[in-house]
């Protein structure tokens, strides 16, 4: 050895490697799938490299994981003789957290508090630091690895026992690839048994197309010898009809690094103009982060076999980004990249089959209503960017859309618009829907009174996306949608169609008092008017059909967006006793601040801001002092 260096961990992988030391998982059996995963991914990394630099097989190009056990030494040993690597990366990839995503790890550990065992077993492969897990069944871990295309004397030599340093050293090393050894805790004998070892390959990594051996020792013939453990071929090649249902799902957490079984997979072989297979699952459970757009998202991409790379989010719009799984091409080029997977005529059409190919398995999945609500439960509200995203596919996309509904005396979103639409009433032609900012505030919204009395089922729309959504959809099968806290002439015919009609004489009777009302208020409104739509509140704001209503606005204040002050509708009841009782005053002055503290609680009861909050509040308590 030369070179010898002592360095210290960083310190968010000090905590990790803490966290193995005195594991919380009860798996700890994972410690194997990791190092197999980390493995199989160096040697997909060398294969990809020696498309184009052959001469890293180094007359070598038969790929294989190896592992023996040496029960007298407690030794447990993994070696592969994939990419390797060198004494920067060693200290890149195990030292700090630059590669192995171990903050972002961490994070996720305070996050989550629910069933801690599952969760982190699953985190450990998502962030990439599976590596640690060496640390929950070894007191000391060493590895000796050269990268390919490097000289014998450019190996390196890495060990720790996880206490915060570890060492380094240049070592002399023949061959190419990685080399783990690990110094089995006194209490976890059952690792150092080869069948136990077979039996967890076999359970997770039996579809990692590479093979992996296991040294075995012949009683008879007094000696060692290598077994392949697993069948080595990938699972998405073999014929749908050979591959059973758990073996869809142990491919699933294999490739995920998800402790769950999946909800649901489609596994397609596409031949014609294009060759590619897909096998693409959505999970059962959702990622903390996953309603971020920017979250890393998309498939694994392999062409010819050939793992090209990781989240290759050109393969699926983004309201599909809850997909998992993969895509194999034997039409693209070895050599693609991320920018020209951007361009890429293959991969556009790719996109389009792959995403008609998801929106038929929900719409197959419709037909289950339990397993389809758990489905839209978890991903509705990122599946509610489709409209916007994907015009191609709108018909289909708004056909999968659930809400909740007036129908249902509950938030849950379980109402298609095939539902919707069975339920009209006769003379009714559009789709009338109410968003606000939850589901309470809606079902006590004054917008449905004349709709409850009626029997008329009108759509919540409770999600902050709702308002946007609606604003790309503009019909469903010929029938139009129809905002009932909006001002619209059409509105206001099928109320009067239905005996909600506000006599002549009433009309005439309002109309200086309506004329006052709007003088007062001036620019604080666009126009105040009755509304027979009404039965036990006395007012109500609108916005007109075309102008941005109180959730729009919002939704871009939210964005950080300046928005335009709203002008209101002021919309009265004529047959409420506050209205008859405003209709009488003489006093200006009481007057004025009767219908001022109506229209801030209009205002409120729609979810607006106040201009003056306290001035409301001064209304409230003068009228209050006088009871």
């Amino acid at each position: 050895m030369k070179k010898r260096e002592t360095l210290s961990f960083q310190s968010e992988v000090k905590q990790l490697l803490n966290l193995m030391i005195h594991s919380l998982y009860s798996n700890k059996e994972i410690f194997l799938r990791e190092l197999i995963s980390n493995a199989s991914d160096a040697v997909d990394k060398l294969k990809f490299q020696a498309l184009s630099k052959p001469n890293l097989y180094e007359n070598n190009s038969i790929l294989k994981v190896q592992i023996s056990i040496d029960k007298k030494k407690r030794l447990i040993i993994i070696n592969d003789n994939g990419i390797g690597m060198t004494r920067n990366e060693v200290i890149e990839n195990l030292g700090t957290i630059a590669k192995s995503g171990t903050k972002d790890f961490i994070k996720s550990l305070n996050l989550s508090s629910n069933n801690k065992t599952e969760l982190n077993t699953q985190l450990i492969g998502q962030f990439g630091v599976g590596f640690y897990s060496a640390f929950i069944v070894a007191d000391k871990v060493i590895v000796k690895t050269r990268a390919a295309g490097k000289t014998i004397d450019e190996g390196v030599f890495w060990e720790s026992t996880g206490e915060g340093n570890y060492h380094i050293s240049n070592i002399n090393k023949e061959f190419r690839g990685t080399e783990i050894i690990l110094h089995i805790r006194p209490k976890y004998d059952e690792f150092l048994d080869t069948w136990r070892i077979k039996t967890i390959i076999s359970k997770y990594s039996e579809h990692i197309s590479l093979p992996i051996e296991i040294e075995m020792y012949n009683e008879k013939e007094k000696k060692y010898y290598w077994e392949q453990v697993n069948k080595a071929q990938a699972l998405w090649l073999r014929n749908k009809t050979d591959i059973s249902e758990n073996e869809y799902k142990e491919f699933y957490k294999q490739l995920t690094y998800d402790s769950t079984d999946p909800m649901i997979w489609i596994h397609n072989h596409v031949e014609g103009k294009q060759e590619y297979i897909s096998l693409l699952y959505i999970p059962s459970t959702i990622p903390w982060d996953i309603r971020n757009r920017d979250y890393k998202n998309g498939l694994k991409l392999y062409v010819q076999r050939v793992f090209i790379m990781e989240d290759a989010e050109q393969l699926l719009p983004k309201y599909l980004r809850f997909m998992r799984g993969l895509v194999d091409s034997n039409d693209l080029p070895l050599n693609i990249s991320r920018e020209i997977l951007q361009k890429n005529s293959i991969i556009h059409n790719m996109k389009v089959t792959l995403t008609k190919k998801v929106l038929n398995m929900l719409m197959n999945l419709t037909k289950d209503s339990k397993k389809y609500n758990n489905f839209w439960e978890k991903y509705g509200l990122i599946f509610k960017e489709g409209p916007a995203e994907d015009i191609r596919n709108k018909n289909i996309i708004i056909k999968l859309l659930r809400f909740a509904s007036t129908f249902n005396n509950n938030s849950k979103q379980n109402v298609s618009l095939d539902d919707y639409v069975k339920r009209m009433i006769k003379g009714q032609k559009k789709i009338y829907f109410l968003t606000s900012d939850n589901y309470l505030s809606a079902k006590s919204s004054p917008h449905l009174e004349f709709f409850y009395q009626k029997g008329i089922e009108v759509l919540l729309l409770i999600d902050h996306i709702d308002e946007w959504m609606m604003s790309y959809i503009n019909e469903f099968e010929g029938k139009k949608f129809q905002s009932i806290s909006k001002q619209d002439d059409s509105l206001d015919e099928f109320i009067k169609n239905k005996n909600h009609i506000i006599e002549d004489k009433i009309k005439e009777e309002f109309k200086p008092f309506l004329k006052k009302i709007q003088n007062l208020l001036g620019n604080k409104i666009k126009k105040v008017k009755l509304t027979s739509r009404l039965i036990n509140t006395p007012a109500i704001v609108t916005t007109d059909l075309n102008e941005m209503s109180t959730q729009m606005a919002k939704l871009f204040a939210a964005a950080g967006q300046e928005t335009p002050k709203i002008k209101y509708n002021f919309e009265l009841n004529p047959n409420h006793v506050l209205i008859k009782k405003i209709l009488v005053i003489k006093d200006e002055e009481y007057f004025a601040e009767f219908v001022n503290l109506l229209l801030d609680e209009a205002i409120l009861a729609e979810k607006g801001t106040l201009e003056n909050p306290n001035k409301f509040i001064d209304r409230i308590n003068k009228f209050l002092s006088k009871i």
